[in-house]
């Protein structure tokens, strides 16, 4: 691993000064280990923070009963990658080599240097970072995953995995030549896909996305008792941002998020005008960066966690999971964005996920490589998808019921769709039909104003068109517009309010919906603009207002 990342290799593995040194071990205990001695095990959740005094200590993948090695931590070098901020499971094998010393960290404890440190925290965040993004390239991970080409559970578990940072390896049961003394020797049959192998040797079958981010760790147990500051229900940018200001100032924070960190921006292959990054960005690298920030500051985050319901009547309100568990919180923000509006087409659901697409990021990407593909909608999520897509196939369509793109897309996007060879607007067109047998085989367009059709065969189909806001969840509980998303603040009117029995001396605060205490963020805010850097900065903004209701109970 050290080797493909020699320019950065002072960065992933630093040695740490004695005064690093002594800071660190002001928090943690000196011992002595013996040679052979194992530290941490792959699959362990909540290891401890290692720093070598004396001898070295070795990480390896075990693999199939033998070991590979990835590298050798000597004196004031330390161990540890993203995972000592989460509930997430060592993807490696930690061991002492020969007798020597150690400075021993418990977790509680690093995230407490982490915030008050500077130096090290800058230190040891970046080496984490850039450790898991290398052991995401490299696979490092006992998980396997065999599926197909054609199996939508195998494209809805291939996203959860990459979305969520974790590495895993891939093996295809229609082009892998060793893929047959796989099934057999795992006792799972081609009609099993997709299947999961955990580092633990546990085989499931199909899992649900709930199964497999607690078999990750990355879905922590609640303590029913405690009554939370605050709860965050999605962790898109808006939800993620809210958790890193409200964490950083010393609130008890959870964060609920259904599927992966990021929301629509995490699926973005490039965000290029969000404020800093001139480069431009991924979607899964910002909202895996924020991520970190907010668990660095002791946010905890619960993954595939979903909500159903919140009890407004109640107070402490709470809020109930599709688990069957309750979370009981004095404030709650409602950062779930909204969804891509599905078209009104026979057959969409059957091809969903078997060449119908909401997201277009390099998993997506593998699967229509140097094949025709169609992209519908005028927006940027649209335009980045479109301009990221050409890059690898044949040809891209984007397709948009308008006479072109001025007024719904940014014109660094617009600009780059014309100066692309193989991607060709198709305005005024819209999707008529549908056909194939497993999985997508064949689209059909019209164009609306002359009502000609055409049939291409186009396996691969990405819609992100329109927004519909996730608020049936809320049912009823605050204030809804016209198109059902959360109305907040001034929005809110005399008769909006009587009717949600408002009883305060004073109106609703700027993000505030029509319970107290009860805010709403980013996409699903009535009349939010619908841009990453407006997300983020709602969701900094509500913190401020937490406090002000805080205080007040």
């Amino acid at each position: 691993m050290a080797n493909v990342y020699v320019e950065r290799r002072d960065q992933m593995f630093p040695r740490l000064s004695a005064a690093q040194i002594d800071r660190i071990a002001g928090v943690g205990e000196r011992r002595r280990v013996r040679g052979g001695e194992i530290l941490f095990e792959t699959g362990e959740q909540h290891t401890r923070f290692f720093v070598v005094i004396e001898g070295a200590i070795e990480i390896v993948q075990p693999v199939d009963g033998g070991e590979e090695p990835i590298t050798v931590h000597g004196p004031g070098e330390f161990t540890g990658e993203i995972n000592m901020l989460s509930a997430r499971r060592a993807l490696v094998r930690a061991r002492a080599v020969g007798d020597g010393s150690i400075v021993v960290v418990e977790r509680d404890h690093l995230r407490a240097l982490v915030q008050r440190d500077a130096e090290l925290g800058e230190l040891l965040m970046r080496a984490f970072i850039l450790r898991r993004v290398a052991l995401i390239a490299h696979e490092v991970s006992g998980l396997v995953l065999i599926g197909s080409r054609h199996s939508a559970g195998t494209l809805r578990i291939r996203e959860f995995l990459s979305r969520n940072g974790q590495p895993f390896t891939y093996h295809e049961v229609e082009s892998d030549p060793g893929v047959q003394a796989l099934l057999d020797r795992f006792h799972v049959g081609v009609a099993d896909v997709p299947v999961v192998v955990c580092e633990s040797g546990t085989v499931l079958r199909n899992p649900s996305i709930e199964a497999l981010a607690t078999g990750l760790g990355l879905s922590p147990q609640f303590d029913a008792a405690v009554t939370r500051d605050v709860v965050i229900v999605g962790a898109g940018p808006a939800g993620l941002a809210a958790a890193v200001y409200a964490a950083s100032e010393g609130l008890n924070v959870l964060v609920l998020e259904g599927t992966a960190p990021g929301g629509q921006a995490g699926s973005s292959s490039r965000i290029e005008n969000y404020l800093g990054f001139p480069a431009g960005i991924s979607g899964q690298e910002l909202a895996g960066r924020a991520l970190m920030q907010a668990e660095k500051f002791g946010t905890e985050v619960a993954i595939a966690r979903r909500a159903v319901t919140l009890d407004c009547a109640s107070r402490p309100y709470v809020v109930r999971l599709a688990s069957g568990e309750i979370i009981r919180t004095r404030t709650v923000v409602i950062a779930c964005g909204a969804r891509y509006r599905k078209p009104a087409l026979p057959d969409l659901a059957r091809f969903e996920g078997a060449g119908i697409m909401y997201s277009a990021t390099h998993v997506e990407a593998q699967l229509c490589k140097e094949e025709e593909v169609a992209v519908v909608g005028g927006g940027n999520s649209a335009g980045q998808a479109a301009v990221f897509l050409s890059q690898s196939s044949a040809c891209v369509n984007v397709l948009v019921r308008d006479v072109g793109l001025a007024e719904s897309m940014s014109r660094y996007l617009i600009q780059r769709i014309d100066d692309s060879a193989n991607i060709v607007l198709r305005a005024r067109t819209q999707i008529d039909a549908l056909e194939g047998t497993d999985r997508l085989e064949r689209v059909r367009w019209k164009h609306l104003d002359t009502g000609a059709s055409e049939m291409r065969a186009i396996r691969h189909l990405f819609l992100m068109t329109g927004a519909d806001p996730n608020t049936a969840w809320l049912q009823g509980c605050v204030v809804l517009d016209d198109k059902r998303f959360v109305k907040t603040g001034a929005e809110l009117g005399p008769d909006d309010l009587a009717k949600a029995g408002w009883a305060l001396g004073r109106r609703p605060e700027l993000l505030e919906t029509s319970r107290p205490g009860v805010f709403a963020v980013g996409d699903v805010r009535s009349g939010s603009v619908k841009r990453v850097a407006s997300a983020v900065g709602e969701g900094s903004a509500c913190v401020q207002l937490i406090h002000r209701v805080l205080r007040d109970l």
